[in-house]
Formats: structure tokens, sequence, C-alpha cells
């Protein structure tokens, strides 16, 4: 199979070349330390993987895989990363990419990814795979309970620290539509105070 890699650190893209290309039926065609070069490369050949980081100097790796998967539908995409954020995670899933590995591993790890993604596997780092589940889990539990989307925002807030002055300042709106939303989510949960909301709420995978 053909490789690109598409990593900044010039000592972490080196490594990870030759750790790939010590495996049988991998060959890495070329690594790139930007976005831009790599969708340049891309316009006259497309290879079977392309192993990318999400922090890229100028076009980040999200918007890499996104424009990417425009060019080559078929292309396979893994994130190589040490971001193990919700955000980055889902934008770059979203984005077109089939596995997202975190840096800091076993070696053994990222190679046997490449090796699933290419016979059509999803790979995933362990805590990354827990974090897709959650967020399943906890759309089916938002569904069960119908806690609306800005119900949710304001909990994710809530559960940052920000008061509820702080809250309505960032939301634009005012501290008594807080508190209503505030009540009804109580209300859902069957709980009476922020507290026992907030630890109900994170047992449930919600936040």
């Amino acid at each position: 199979m053909n490789i690109i890699i598409v990593i900044d650190d010039v000592l972490h893209s080196i490594n990870t070349r030759v750790l790939l290309e010590g495996e049988p039926g991998i060959s890495v065609h070329a690594a790139y330390s930007n976005a831009r070069d790599a969708l340049e490369s891309l316009c006259t050949f497309c290879p079977d993987i392309m192993v990318t980081n999400i922090a890229l100097p100028g076009m980040t790796g999200i918007e890499l895989i996104s424009r990417a998967k425009e060019m080559w539908p078929e292309l396979e995409i893994l994130v190589y990363t040490s971001y193990d954020d919700r955000d980055n995670l889902f934008s770059a899933l979203k984005a077109g990419a089939s596995g997202y590995i975190l840096k800091g591993g076993k070696p053994r790890e990222l190679i046997e990814a490449v090796y699933s993604l290419n016979e059509g596997g999803a790979p995933m780092s362990p805590s990354i795979a827990r974090k897709v589940v959650r967020e399943f889990h906890g759309a089916s539990i938002e569904r069960q309970y119908l806690i609306t989307p800005r119900e949710k925002e304001i909990l994710t807030c809530i559960d940052m620290g920000l008061s509820y002055k702080e809250l309505a300042e960032r939301l634009d709106i005012s501290v008594h539509t807080i508190h209503t939303h505030i009540t009804k989510v109580f209300r859902k949960l069957k709980t009476s105070t922020r507290r026992e909301a907030l630890i109900k709420i994170r047992k449930l995978g919600i936040i």
C-alpha cells in the first residue's frame, strides 16, 4: 500500500516514515510538513492512505482532510495526533477521516492502524473509541430526557465553572432565562440542585 505522511515536526515525520517503511507491504510515497504541499501532490497522485497530524502550519489538518476527500473520495485518512479533545476528534471524522490514533502509544499501534485502515477498518486509540461510544450514549440519553441543544450548552458552560451571570453574557440572554432553562433541566433529570444535576449528566455521558 502507498502512504503519504503529513506531519510538521521534522523528526517525528522521519521517525514515522522509518517505522512504516520497515513493515512488509507498506511504501511511503512522500512526507510533507504542511497541508498545502500535500494537496498539491494529490493533484497528480492518490495514495492508498494519508497519515496526517491536526496541528499543521497554515491550513489545519481538518481542512486538509476535507479537501483531500473532495479530490479523492476513496482515499483513506488516518489522523495521528496528540489532540484527544471532542471537537478535533469529531471534526476530523466528519471531514472524512476513518481512523484516529493518539501519539505517545506503542509504535505497533500505528502500524496495526494502517493495516486495519487498508483492510476497511476504522482504527482508533482505546480512549478515542471510548469518546465515540460516549457520544452515542450521550445522544441517546439526551433524547430520552428530552435535553435540548440549548440546555446542553448551558449545562456544559456551568460544568466549566461559569456563573449564571457569566453564562448569560456569553449566550447573550438574561439571567432569568438561564434560571428557566436550569429549572426545566432539574425537572427532566429529577434533581433539585445544580450539583446533583451536574453529577447525573456526567454519569449519563451528556457532557
